[in-house]
Parts: C-alpha cells; sequence; structure tokens
C-alpha cells in the first residue's frame, strides 16, 4: 500500500515540462473558446466535513458564460433540489470544473473559488433561457488548463458504435423501486423523459 508522496513518485517519472507550464492562472483565448462550444461541464466540490460530490451540468453550447479572464458564470438549471452542489460551494467556496465537446477529446480543467450570485444584473445574463436561473454560480478561476486526451481516447467516447442501448439497464424507476424497496409501479422510462422535457 502506497502511504507517502515518495513511494507514489517512484512509480512514476516526473511531469514532462509541458505538462506543468500548461497550467495558466486566467482563461485565455483557447479557454474561452473551448467554454462556449461545450454543452456539458462536470461540477466538483466538497463539504466543510471534506464529503466529496460530482454534478453534471448541460446547456446549450456556450450556457456557461466567460467575464472575462478570471471570472465565469455557470446558471444553476432546475434539478432535484438537493442542493448538494450549492450548499458545498456555500460551506467551502471551492470548486473544480471539467469541461466536454462532443466529438473533442480532450478537456478542459478549471479550478478556483465560487460564491452564489443572485443579483438581477448577474440573473439578467441568463434572461433568454427558457428556464432563467434562480441561483447563478460565479467562479474566480485559479488554474485552468487543456487535458490531454488520453482518457476518452481509452473510452473511445464518442465512437457511435460503442453506444449502449438504454434497454440494457433497468429504468430509472426500476431501479429506484429497487434501491427504495417502493411497492407502487415504476414509471416508465418513456414517462420519466416525458417529464424532464417539460422542465428542461
Amino acid at each position: 500500500m502506497i502511504h507517502t508522496l515518495d513511494q507514489l513518485r517512484a512509480l512514476y517519472p516526473p511531469p514532462g515540462e509541458r505538462a506543468v507550464r500548461k497550467e495558466l492562472t486566467h482563461l485565455d483565448a483557447h479557454c474561452r473558446h473551448f467554454i462556449t462550444l461545450s454543452p456539458f461541464l462536470v461540477v466538483a466540490s466538497s463539504n466543510a466535513q471534506g464529503q466529496h460530490d460530482a454534478s453534471p451540468r448541460g446547456g446549450a453550447p456556450g450556457f456557461v458564460q466567460v467575464s472575462d479572464a478570471h471570472t465565469l458564470y455557470v446558471p444553476d438549471a432546475s434539478g432535484n433540489n438537493r442542493l448538494d452542489t450549492l450548499t458545498n460551494l456555500l460551506e467551502t467556496g471551492r470548486v473544480a470544473l471539467l469541461f466536454l465537446i462532443p466529438g473533442v477529446d480532450e478537456t478542459l480543467r478549471v479550478n478556483g473559488r465560487a460564491c452564489l450570485r443572485d443579483e438581477p444584473e448577474v440573473l439578467s445574463r441568463f434572461q433568454d433561457a427558457a428556464r432563467p436561473p434562480k441561483v447563478v454560480i460565479e467562479v474566480q478561476v485559479e488554474q485552468a488548463y487543456l487535458h490531454c486526451a488520453k482518457a476518452l481516447m481509452r473510452a473511445e467516447l464518442w465512437n457511435p458504435e460503442l453506444q449502449r442501448e438504454r434497454s440494457e439497464l433497468p429504468t430509472l424507476g426500476q431501479m429506484l423501486k429497487d434501491q427504495l424497496q417502493l411497492s407502487e409501479e415504476p414509471e416508465s422510462q418513456e414517462a420519466m423523459v416525458a417529464r424532464y422535457r417539460e422542465t428542461l
């Protein structure tokens, strides 16, 4: 078992110069362009007790807005109302973002400080959305860097021949029925999708 950094580092060569130097303290033109093309990101956060959470967020490409080289805004869309991410950000103010673009194997990682904004001047940035957010996550960028393509290449994430049929899994309704030991009949996949579409 690995217990020390020395033990860990003994197993790996040192990082290459480019891997170290590519880390920026701001969003340059390439990072900003990447964000405008991204319809999906994962927001990672932790609470004050160190419990972690990773939450998917999606929208039309560019739904995350870049204000300047050090600031971006993530609108909070309607979800399950657990508010795990938002609660974590209130407690620690720390956030990590991973942006993806369909068909592109590179990803963009952004780390920084976050706060929750509900002022009209901030919310008005998203007034054209089908469902304007109640809260916007403001991220002050501390680290930004493009991540190499290896992970997505290994996964062949965008290969249409590897896409699975939804029927290979039980419906979400069935899985929740089993997990929660519910007695009622589970919601069908079609009914769930239709219900979701009403609140997108």
